[in-house]
């Protein structure tokens, strides 16, 4: 059974556009638990099993591949990206800054 927080976290990230990312923190923050990025990794790892979660678009604040582990083969979320047109080296986003989607200056709130 998933909580309400995790499905808040869900519905966030389904509104991450193609070829963008956004953070752990970033989530957090727009939900109002600013302290709460790891309970949105948390979230994050445990959506793989579920249709429509664009899990790949989510990395920690400095654009690391932190949840790679997660999916199904070590290289699945870099495929994922590249094939957005975002570029990594390294495990780490590249033009990151560029990249990123702040949902609190997206969203409604």
């Amino acid at each position: 059974m998933k909580s309400q927080f995790f499905k808040d976290v869900y519905e966030v990230v389904k509104l991450i556009p193609k070829g963008r990312v956004t953070s752990y923190g970033s989530i957090a923050k727009y939900l109002g638990t600013t302290k709460s990025a790891r309970v949105v990794g948390w979230a994050m790892n445990n959506s793989h099993v579920l249709k429509g979660i664009p899990a790949h678009r989510v990395v920690n604040r400095i654009g690391l591949l932190t949840g790679k582990n997660h999916f199904s083969s070590p290289n699945k979320m870099e495929e994922l990206l590249n094939n957005e047109g975002i570029k990594v080296k390294d495990d780490r986003i590249k033009n990151f800054k560029k990249l990123f989607w702040e949902p609190i200056n997206e969203l409604d709130l």
